[in-house]
């Protein structure tokens, strides 16, 4: 089995020597890089499944990597690492084309759950097309729900949330991430709309009673199926 190859741009060196032989000994391929410049060099040469970007780098920003690889690669997930103090970065992060983020000082083990996550998610993806959910059928692409050849068909926000709840079936989607990643920030006012799409989502799925979203409250939602 192939070696999961991670890009890391990390200017700080004992931080990037710690994630580095970190995930080298989890058996992962680690291109570490120390510049925005030098990290472009060796995505264009090797090819990472996996970007996990500094934001502050000299020579080029981690925002300005993520958008020019963005450009000709939509698919390979990028999470960017910010320092704690920096909570705008989160949204402008997402704005650039980012899938995660990491708040510094964070656990390698938070960080491997995270690349492996996201690989999942790229996975899932390039099956899209028959996506089970109990006895429905998802289409991402064409955003339709069909239960026994009766399609519903969903706006573009209700397929991106159910999307995520698939992805994490029989787990908790986080509230925090999944409000950031979809309205753009956890304010109580895009809660109280996720709220209202979730119930929509709750509806939509009630013919087969196998299937649930329920909140757990303080952390997200559930779908069990």
């Amino acid at each position: 089995m192939n070696k999961i190859k991670v890009l890391l741009a990390e200017d700080e060196a004992s931080l990037g020597m710690i994630v580095t032989e970190s995930l080298e000994s989890r058996d992962f391929t680690v291109f570490h890089a120390v510049d925005g410049e030098e990290a472009l060099q060796i995505y264009q040469q090797e090819k990472p499944d996996i970007l996990v970007l500094d934001v502050m780098m000299p020579k080029k920003d981690g925002f300005t990597l993520a958008k020019e690889i963005r450009e000709e690669n939509k698919q390979i997930p990028i999470i960017f690492l910010t320092a704690k103090s920096q909570t705008s970065d989160v949204l402008e992060g997402f704005n650039h084309g980012g899938n995660d983020y990491l708040k510094k000082p964070f656990s390698m083990e938070e960080l491997i759950v995270r690349i492996k996550a996201l690989l999942n998610r790229v996975e899932l993806k390039q099956n899209v097309e028959s996506l089970k959910i109990g006895n429905y059928t998802f289409n991402h692409t064409k955003q339709i729900l069909t239960f026994n050849q009766e399609e519903v068909n969903l706006t573009h926000r209700e397929a991106q949330l159910l999307f995520y709840l698939i992805e994490k079936k029989n787990e908790i989607l986080d509230r925090t991430f999944i409000l950031n990643k979809l309205w753009g920030n956890d304010d109580f006012f895009n809660a109280r709309s996720m709220d209202v799409f979730i119930s929509k989502l709750r509806k939509k799925l009630k013919k087969d009673e196998n299937v649930q979203i329920i909140n757990v409250r303080g952390f997200g939602y559930k779908l069990l199926c």
